[in-house]
């Protein structure tokens, strides 16, 4: 299990998915000199003493995809269900992406604020392109397994 290379993208990007968890997605300076923080959860008032709004998809999304990643870690003996689960994961993944560049957006339009991204905001594209080498590496297994089985 250890040793497979998928199972160390599969760890990574699950700590990478989790870490957006406790750091900042952007923030947001409004006109009268006010920051707006997004994380995870919603957008706050100078850090996490105003709460302003909560956004409520991206915390589902978020908690799914790094079970899904965490849990793609115990499925090496199933491959194809594997990488089957990991397709979604990478779906899962660029809407996450999508979903937060849609609400940054609307709170900057709504505050009239100019946004400012931290450097937290390149772990889910990371963890896309390891998502994807994961589904190859598993394919490839799998392949191996077939044409070892074609042997006998």
């Amino acid at each position: 299990m250890i040793q497979r290379i998928q199972t160390v993208f599969f760890f990574v990007i699950t700590i990478l998915m989790g870490s957006i968890f406790f750091f900042p997605y952007a923030e947001l300076l409004v006109q009268n000199d006010q920051i707006y923080t997004f994380n995870f959860n919603g957008l706050f008032l100078d850090g996490k003493e105003g709460f302003y709004l909560q956004t409520v998809p991206p915390i589902i999304l978020l908690s799914i995809i790094t079970l899904i990643s965490f849990v793609s870690i115990f499925l090496y003996k199933k491959r194809i269900l594997q990488m089957r689960i990991n397709v979604i994961n990478l779906v899962l993944m660029l809407g996450y992406v999508g979903l937060n560049y849609y609400y940054i957006k609307n709170f900057s339009a709504q505050l009239n604020g100019i946004i400012s991204y931290n450097f937290i905001v390149i772990f889910p594209f990371i963890s896309v392109i390891l998502t994807y080498l994961a589904i190859r590496a598993v394919g490839k297994d799998e392949a191996l397994i077939r044409s070892l089985d074609r042997i006998r």
